[in-house]
């Protein structure tokens, strides 16, 4: 307990999350070289390729098909059908994206009627089980989520700095 009687306390945290000090296990000490930044990546810079990975992997439908391809292989109408909600078109076009990111492969069979299954690869394996586990926190999180739609929806529209949409209908 701190001296003010609460459990916990805040520690400062350095720009990768961990308290000062310290560093992940997979950063290195101090600035990363131009070389590194390049090499690794910056999701914060606008042009940087790997903001296309991420709004393939967290896209509504990416999670979705990522989390259903995790009992297995699974044809395209046996997806189309786990994913309630999702257009023919949607997930082809998102199974496409992520065959393209190495996230998952797709075996076509040559016969008739044709014959395609998806399969997850290593990578996909373990991009499923990182958007898995933020799904999970949602599902959980969810009755949380919920009361803040709620309060919101009790602030009238007319209010001072108010939106007239709320938060969970979308921008």
């Amino acid at each position: 307990m701190t001296p003010s009687g609460n459990r916990s306390r805040r520690v400062a945290r350095n720009p990768v999350g961990n308290p000062p000090g310290t560093q992940a296990a997979s950063q290195p000490a101090g600035p990363l070289p131009l070389s590194g930044k390049l090499a690794r990546g910056d999701l914060m810079a606008a042009a940087c390729p790997s903001r296309d990975v991420l709004r393939h992997l967290t896209s509504r439908w990416g999670v979705l098909v990522l989390i259903a391809l995790q009992t297995g292989t699974l044809r395209f109408s046996e997806l189309r059908r786990r994913v309630g909600g999702v257009s023919e078109r949607m997930l082809a076009q998102t199974l496409q994206w992520l065959e393209g990111d190495g996230m998952l492969e797709r075996r076509a069979f040559k016969i008739v009627p044709p014959h395609v299954e998806y399969t997850l690869t290593p990578l996909g394996e373990e991009a499923a089980a990182k958007v898995r586990d933020l799904a999970d926190w949602i599902e959980v999180s969810l009755p949380q989520i919920a009361q803040t739609w709620a309060a919101a929806a009790e602030v009238p529209a007319s209010a001072p700095g108010s939106d007239a949409r709320r938060p969970h209908e979308g921008r």
